[in-house]
């Protein structure tokens, strides 16, 4: 389901989106202050919302942040992230099966409270970077999906193309290099408290239960700058 920003928040990521087109090097210094608006925070609680998904570590539910006071709770995170006492929580991994095969693939569960600041930067930065991407990239853009890449695919076969090359990365999200992405992300984004987020989430610990019930902890991805949890919005 898609949902519509509030007219403030996309007339926002149209401006961001139109600078990034028009100046192709032209880097951002002052993003921060725009994740804390309460229209982006709302519109960031009410993707994840739509999006559901189970709790994280924190074991708090979209019905608990309800029951509490959205307005209350987004107040508060608001609060946290003006003063920089924001801190990411471990993310919970689960393990999913691959579609069509016997193997299990790692998913990352992080809180609600993470998952919408992480959603609120999202709403921010995709326009950013939507603009340096190709016309033919599909993935994880917002507007775009599979069905979308496959009638590109069957436009070329009727215009003659007859190859096709599949490829991908084996486990690329548990060997992303931190310096290196972070190096990409600094050509556009160089307001360094939204950088602070980046490595903050690129380094949050995680935490499984193991085959006997106990809660494992790992901080792998910290340990050896590389990797991510693969499921976050982010």
């Amino acid at each position: 389901m898609s949902l519509p920003p509030p007219t403030k928040v996309g007339k926002l990521q149209a401006a961001l989106h139109s600078k990034a087109k028009g100046s192709p090097g032209y880097r951002f210094y002052t993003l921060y202050d725009k994740i804390l608006r309460r229209d982006v925070l709302w519109f960031a609680h009410r993707r994840c919302l739509i999006n559901g998904g189970a709790p994280g570590v924190d074991g708090e539910t979209f019905d608990d942040i309800e029951a509490y006071g959205e307005g209350r709770w987004l107040d508060e995170l608001a609060d946290d992230l003006r003063n920089r006492t924001y801190r990411p929580q471990a993310v919970r991994r689960v393990w999913i099966p691959k579609p069509g095969s016997s193997e299990k693939r790692p998913l990352g569960i992080p809180t609600i409270r993470d998952r919408v600041v992480q959603m609120a930067v999202l709403l921010i930065v995709e326009p950013i970077f939507e603009a340096d991407l190709q016309s033919e990239q599909y993935a994880y853009r917002s507007g775009r999906s599979a069905k979308d890449a496959v009638m590109h695919v069957l436009d070329l076969l009727d215009a003659g193309h007859t190859e096709v090359i599949d490829a991908d990365l084996s486990g690329y999200f548990d060997s992303i290099p931190h310096a290196e992405l972070m190096k990409s992300v600094a050509r556009r984004v160089s307001d360094r408290h939204l950088l602070h987020l980046f490595r903050m989430w690129l380094e949050t610990p995680v935490e499984e239960i193991d085959k006997r019930g106990r809660v494992r902890r790992t901080t792998r991805n910290k340990d050896t700058r590389c990797g991510t949890p693969q499921g976050s919005p982010i």
